[in-house]
């Protein structure tokens, strides 16, 4: 399974961005898709997450009202949108996928990653 994040970059505090995250390979067995972040100097964190079939999502309390994470299952891609933007958004993101976890918000739980994304909000 290969995961390419897209949609990163530089955006200025309230403004939005789109994140992409194409999904090739084995499929069948995909049970969620995730977004989690990294800022420097921090672990890395939840930030929202879509059971594949079902369509339910979880976000953090960070993402809530603002984030939206939504999937495109012919195009096998997960996308999160990003508005209201904070200079604490800025880290880099990354895509995940899970094929059985008991918890989303778990890093350790998703079975393949892609190689992130940097979004950068300035102030």
């Amino acid at each position: 399974v290969q995961l390419v994040e897209s949609g990163g970059g530089l955006v200025q505090a309230g403004g939005s961005l789109r994140l992409s995250c194409a999904a090739s390979g084995r499929t069948f067995s995909r049970y969620a898709m995730g977004w989690f972040r990294q800022a420097p100097g921090k672990e890395r964190e939840f930030v929202a997450a879509i059971k594949w079939s079902l369509g339910t999502t979880l976000y953090a309390d960070s993402a809530k009202g603002r984030f939206t994470i939504s999937r495109d299952n012919a195009k096998n891609t997960v996308y999160l949108q990003m508005n209201s933007l904070k200079p604490e958004d800025t880290a880099v993101y990354y895509c995940a996928e899970a094929v059985n976890v008991v918890s989303l918000v778990r890093a350790t739980l998703y079975d393949y990653w892609g190689q992130g994304t940097q979004v950068t909000v300035s102030s």
